[in-house]
């Protein structure tokens, strides 16, 4: 993925430390359009919702496991799972989400957000399906491990999926929407536990119902648009001004055509700083550039509050 500064070769350390930000004028000329544009339409709702099916997944395939390992007991070989196997069977599901991570971002910069999402749907299909005809604990454990994946890839995409359709002022809020679908999916995957807990092999429904919502956004898929910015990369000028023209309901065809005009400079310059520097060179301005390390204390900073609260010990 792109980090969207520029790392100069001049001698000159703090020259070689300043942020892209883009000329006084086009930072201008977006304040004012994004002023006009403070609606939300039912097509922006459409796609995030859609969006956050996967988010919804995300909470329920992690949420859902904490009451499939109380009741399998001895469906998959053993009489009652020991703590290792009942470990592996939870921690898979995080590895494959490292590896989904990894790759989610690498793989979208080229083939584009929303296929990436249908990869997504494809592999939580996949998971659930291992997982509901399960018979030995290491077929558990590989379905949770591909489910992992499934989870990862959601978790890096959806909200950049999100973030690059939403208008600028409703971004923050719109991105929230698949934070809040995280917790839902995680609240039904307990209401489902709940639901199956006396039902003989009702873990098979627990871990196989995340199958629905999957084939749900990928039949949603086809309807959604690709990321203005991919279009652009990819040399697709007349479908990203398409795309932004329903994102921007209310927009008249001149303010299109500047986003499109703003978006394109910007895309070619992220393109530039790629060819111009080295990886290392824009990892390690994650760094040395203020406002990238500023974010990234953020960022590390609730990650690290969000796990010392103790809430996996619950979930899990």
């Amino acid at each position: 993925m792109n980090f969207n500064l520029c790392v100069r070769k001049s001698p000159a350390a703090d020259e070689s430390q300043q942020p892209l930000t883009g000329t006084s004028n086009d930072r201008t000329l977006e304040a004012e359009l994004d002023a006009k544009d403070t609606a939300t339409t039912w097509y922006i709702w459409m796609l995030v919702l859609a969006s956050s099916i996967s988010g919804l997944l995300f909470g329920y395939d992690t949420g859902v496991i904490s009451g499939a390992l109380v009741t399998i007991k001895g469906d998959l070989g053993p009489a009652e799972l020991s703590n290792m196997q009942k470990e592996l069977i939870t921690s898979s599901t995080t590895l494959g989400a490292l590896l989904g991570g990894l790759a989610g971002g690498i793989i979208s910069d080229w083939t584009g957000r929303k296929w990436v999402l249908g990869i997504a749907d494809v592999i939580f299909i996949a998971g659930a399906a291992v997982q509901a005809v399960s018979h030995t604990v290491w077929q558990m454990v590989s379905g949770r491990f591909v489910i992992g994946i499934g989870v990862g890839l959601a978790a890096c995409i959806v909200p950049l999926f999100i973030g690059e359709l939403a208008p600028t002022k409703q971004r923050g809020r719109l991105v929230t929407v698949n934070v809040v679908s995280i917790t839902l999916g995680q609240v039904i995957a307990y209401g489902i536990g709940a639901a199956f807990e006396s039902v003989p092999g009702g873990w098979r429904w627990m871990v196989g119902l995340g199958a629905l919502p999957a084939a749900l956004q990928f039949f949603f898929l086809p309807f959604l648009p690709e990321s203005p910015r991919i279009l652009l990369r990819q040399g697709n000028r007349y479908t990203a001004t398409r795309n932004l023209s329903k994102i921007y309901g209310k927009a008249s065809p001149e303010e299109i055509e500047q986003r499109v005009r703003l978006m394109e400079e910007s895309v070619q310059e992220s393109v530039r700083i790629t060819k111009e520097t080295t990886f290392t060179q824009r990892f390690m301005s994650v760094f040395l550039v203020n406002e990238n390390r500023r974010a990234l204390i953020v960022a590390c900073g609730l990650q690290a509050f969000q796990q010392l609260c103790g809430f996996n010990t619950l979930m899990y």
